[in-house]
């Protein structure tokens, strides 16, 4: 079976979409479709149904791509213990959320990296729903992210606990706010599809709150750039408590309760459900899971 036309039926299914898993694979259309006509005529049966909604799996393909998750894991074993041998040094391939990445991560790492300095690390730094992405492609093998996700095909453990905190400046930020007083202060959001936008919206939606009922003045995909944004007195924002840890002691930034809205969430250690970590990947886990606050 042709390994590359069973990764393209795979990305297609999980993009629910032709010309979106056409961009993710840096395929053309045509080029994709002709890649799962191929697979089709392979394997002798129908795999997806498509139209303007976006393509759905037949019975056949639900077998196929049960079946390619697993090919897909193994396959990615294989290339990667190879790779390993070959360079004869163990490699890391992390990706982490922002709130984690940018902060706590790489005094982790840099401890890690005393411990065992045989180990090549490498770290990609994005939202946690491209850190998901990125597993699911195995462009990375350990994922740090600020939800739990609702993929079967990912697996999590959790980390530390943490909480989002709407903060203001130190000049003339209110100490405390109603839900009623939230819809009209100047709200600065991290982007859509990360998990820090992910938990406010989820946490309003309980007070049947919607995020465009609120008076956001814009995104940005930068704790430090919205951490700028509110020193300069242009808004207030909801960050974790992690990233601010340093600005809350200076008292550089307020921090403003609102009245019957508490933010809290984990952090996990994601990967893929039939992935298996290397000796060195697991060594990694063990040491984020078992440390005291899981990072330094």
């Amino acid at each position: 079976m042709n390994l590359e036309y069973l990764h393209s039926f795979y990305i297609t299914v999980k993009c629910n979409s032709i010309s979106k898993a056409a961009k993710d694979l840096h395929l053309t259309q045509p080029g994709l479709s002709m890649q799962l006509r191929n697979l089709e005529k392979e394997l002798g049966v129908n795999l997806l149904k498509r139209s303007n909604k976006g393509v759905e799996l037949t019975e056949e393909g639900k077998v196929v791509f049960d079946y390619a998750k697993t090919m897909l894991s193994i396959h990615g074993n294989i290339q990667r213990d190879l790779k390993n041998l070959q360079q004869n040094r163990p490699k890391l391939m992390i990706g982490s959320c922002k709130s984690v990445g940018e902060y706590a991560l790489p005094c982790s790492i840099y401890t890690f990296k005393h411990l065992y300095e045989e180990v090549d690390i490498h770290i990609d730094v994005n939202n946690s729903t491209d850190v998901i992405k990125k597993l699911q492609n195995h462009t990375i093998n350990i994922g740090i992210i600020q939800y739990k996700p609702q993929n079967d095909d990912i697996v999590t453990q959790t980390i530390i606990s943490d909480e989002l905190i709407l903060i203001g400046n130190c000049c003339d930020s209110p100490k405390q706010i109603s839900i009623d007083e939230l819809r009209n202060i100047p709200l600065i959001l991290r982007e859509k599809n990360s998990g820090t936008r992910y938990l406010i919206e989820k946490a309003l939606e309980e007070k049947n709150i919607k995020l465009e009922n609120l008076n956001v003045i814009y995104d940005l995909n930068s704790p430090e750039a919205i951490k700028s944004s509110i020193l300069a007195g242009k808004g207030f924002s909801f960050l974790p408590k992690l990233t601010i840890a340093q600005e809350l002691k200076e008292q550089r930034i307020t921090p403003v309760k609102v009245e019957n809205l508490t933010i809290n969430f984990n952090y996990y250690i994601a990967s893929r459900k039939n992935y298996t970590f290397t000796e060195y990947e697991q060594k990694f886990v063990d040491f984020i899971i078992s440390s005291k606050r899981g990072f330094c």
